[in-house]
């Protein structure tokens, strides 16, 4: 009774489903926005080696429950760190660059997890591994909405949160997998070594996305 008098409006399904598949076109359209939420999405799936450090801290480091929970400090650590540094200096010059070499390095430091055996070591890759990933999601996540038509970020911006949600969790199942085949150390290695190949393939795919210099100053009409 308190919504009578108001009129439901109907809309076509098949009006419903072009705007749902519309944010997949204009993504598909734009390198710069396929590029930038692609590179996210396999640097995350191949780089989950989060989801192993149960077993890196009780096999590799032999630390157990309280140097897992160091572990896992360790990449809120380094995230509010680079969250606490942009805040105060964003970064306005050679955004391209500095994402691609982010993700890199996201890859570099999760190597240097996998190959470790000192608990020291472990703890700052973890937390510069994390560290590099708030620095590619901060430009991502900056860039994703200047890029994209006013009329479409509304579906643009739930399509990446889709694909961006869901990697983390294949991620994750990834990282399981692998360290079920290939125990857990060379998973995670392979874990890092991937999301650099990835990042020298996307540098070569999306060759205007590593151009990139400047945020636009608002986002196209």
């Amino acid at each position: 009774e308190a919504f009578e008098g108001f009129r439901v409006i109907r809309r076509n399904p098949a009006l419903l489903g072009a705007e749902a598949f519309e944010g997949f076109r204009v993504i598909r359209r734009n390198p710069a926005l396929l590029g930038a939420i692609s590179l996210d999405l396999f640097a995350v799936l191949f780089g989950g080696a989060v989801a192993l450090l149960p077993a890196i801290a009780e096999n590799r480091l032999g630390v157990g429950a309280v140097g897992l929970g160091w572990l896992r400090a360790a990449g809120g650590i380094g995230a509010a760190v680079v969250t606490i540094a942009l805040s105060l200096r964003p970064i306005q010059r050679r955004t391209g660059p500095i994402m691609f070499i982010a993700v890199a390095l996201f890859g570099v430091f999760t190597i240097t997890l996998g190959v470790t055996h000192n608990f020291a070591i472990a703890f700052l890759s973890v937390m510069l591994l994390s560290a590099a990933d708030s620095v590619s999601v901060f430009i991502r996540s900056t860039l994703v909405p200047l890029v994209t038509p006013s009329s479409a970020r509304g579906r643009v911006m739930a399509v990446e949160g889709v694909f961006i949600g869901a990697s983390n969790e294949l991620g994750a199942f990834e990282s399981g997998v692998a360290g079920q085949l290939l125990g857990t150390g060379r998973a995670v290695v392979f874990g890092g070594v991937a999301t650099i190949g990835v990042v020298i393939c996307w540098i070569m795919l999306f060759p205007v996305l590593w151009r990139y210099d400047r945020f636009p100053d608002h986002p196209p009409d």
